[in-house]
């Protein structure tokens, strides 16, 4: 279990002060402009040492993410736009983190951009987030007031500006070239890649687009070291992880851990166990709703990070958003659910998503009711793979993956209610 000594979120519930001098008193914003004069390359060398991946469902190492950045400017001017539009279903950390803790992220910003040569930081915020956009408002005006963002910010000689922008509520533009294209006043639609953001992003120049709790987790890295971040996890699973369960747990909290921590831990631990005791549990979603679905029973011995999940269970750790699903769970009926939602926010723009989308999720609403045929359990499972990795972006995976791992995990129960319907259907006609 996680020391409260190695918290870098030190006010993720909001019971203390968030503004600037609250932040000040928990450490941060303190000797800002050392940090800075650590350098550019220094920087990024202390981020690829510590490990971090990135936070916002990837897991990309963040460090050599920024190192593809042009060491040298061309004339164009570089970007650093953060991805706050946290619309997954299930997910919802980074909302505590610029609620409660905006000052972690706006120190996180600066220092980040200063790394990557950009003077101008983004961060593009969910729709929804109206008291999320207002509390980080009062923040970046306090920052600016004090003079640690602007000219010579935190008197570190390098002049920066952060700007808010408010999305207009479209999942699709947590797609980080969709939400560049939305930022740019346009329609929020993936573009092909590449040009990659790093050599063409933002207005055409170089940009990266991180994550609310990749950027906010930096100026802490750097003031205790790579090592210090390093030490948590497993290897190549490094840091301290903000994880947020929901569903049928005794207490759904959202909270920050150590990477690499079991599954039953993390629910005994804070949230209370599950509901009705560990017999109950059904299924887990572990990261959010586009990974698929892992069966009760595999699930407790999880270890909480990238690789386990991906590599022993088929499923992935995502944004760490965990759904615990428990007996009383219609799980064909959820997992229709999903289905609905990455119907209903595809772009369009490519052909596998925007038809595969619906006729998935339309088969999906007949699956719940029993009324299908047991080979249409195959044929869709062969839909789902036509619609994986055949589109621009993430989103055809997205809708895609819950299904496959529905079939994967519970084809036993589709086809028991198949069979239940036809039988009930033919005892109906044999009353008659």
């Amino acid at each position: 279990m996680l020391a409260d000594k190695d918290r870098i979120f030190t006010n993720l519930y909001g019971m203390h002060d968030r503004t600037l001098a609250g932040a000040k008193k928990r450490g941060h914003w303190d000797g800002t402009a050392d940090l800075i004069a650590l350098g550019r390359d220094k920087i990024v060398e202390i981020m690829k040492a510590s490990g971090l991946r990135g936070r916002g469902g990837a897991g990309f190492p963040t460090g050599l993410k920024w190192s593809f950045m042009p060491k040298e400017s061309d004339g164009r001017p570089a970007y650093l736009v953060v991805n706050a539009d946290e619309s997954e279903p299930g997910t919802c950390k980074d909302r505590e983190i610029m609620r409660h803790d905006p000052h972690t992220l706006i120190e996180g910003c600066l220092i980040a951009s200063f790394a990557m040569g950009a003077n101008a930081s983004y961060i593009y915020i969910r729709g929804e987030y109206i008291r999320e956009r207002e509390a980080l408002q009062a923040a970046i005006d306090e920052a600016y007031d004090a003079g640690l963002l602007g000219p010579n910010a935190a008197g570190s000689g390098w002049d920066f500006d952060l700007y808010l922008a408010h999305g207009a509520g479209a999942y699709i533009c947590g797609e980080e070239t969709a939400l560049l294209e939305s930022l740019e006043g346009k329609k929020g639609m993936p573009r092909m890649k590449p040009p990659f953001p790093a050599g063409a992003g933002l207005y055409g120049c170089p940009t990266t687009v991180n994550n609310v709790e990749s950027i906010a987790v930096v100026p802490t890295i750097l003031r205790r070291g790579a090592e210090w971040f390093a030490s948590f996890g497993r290897q190549n699973n490094a840091g301290t992880k903000i994880f947020a369960v929901s569903g049928h747990v005794n207490k759904p909290c959202v909270v920050e851990e150590a990477m690499s921590i079991s599954f039953e831990e993390l629910i005994d631990t804070h949230c209370g166990g599950i509901r009705g005791g560990w017999d109950n549990l059904k299924a887990v979603i572990p990261g959010g709703s586009s990974v698929p679905c892992v069966r009760g029973e595999n699930m407790r011995d999880a270890l909480m990070d990238f690789d386990y999940l991906r590599g022993e269970l088929g499923s992935g750790l995502g944004t760490a958003a965990v759904i615990v699903m428990d007996k009383d769970t219609d799980i064909i009926k959820a997992i229709w659910r999903l289905a609905k939602f990455y119907k209903h926010e595809s772009c369009g723009q490519c052909t596998p998503c925007r038809e595969g989308a619906g006729w998935m999720m339309r088969v999906m609403e007949r699956l719940v009711r029993g009324e299908a045929e047991v080979e249409e359990i195959d044929m869709l499972f062969d839909v789902t793979k036509q619609v994986e990795g055949h589109t621009i972006c993430a989103l055809g995976d997205a809708a895609a993956w819950p299904i496959q791992g529905l079939i994967r995990n519970f084809r036993d129960e589709i086809e028991d209610r198949i069979k239940a319907q036809k039988t009930g259907r033919a005892s109906a006609v044999a009353a008659e």
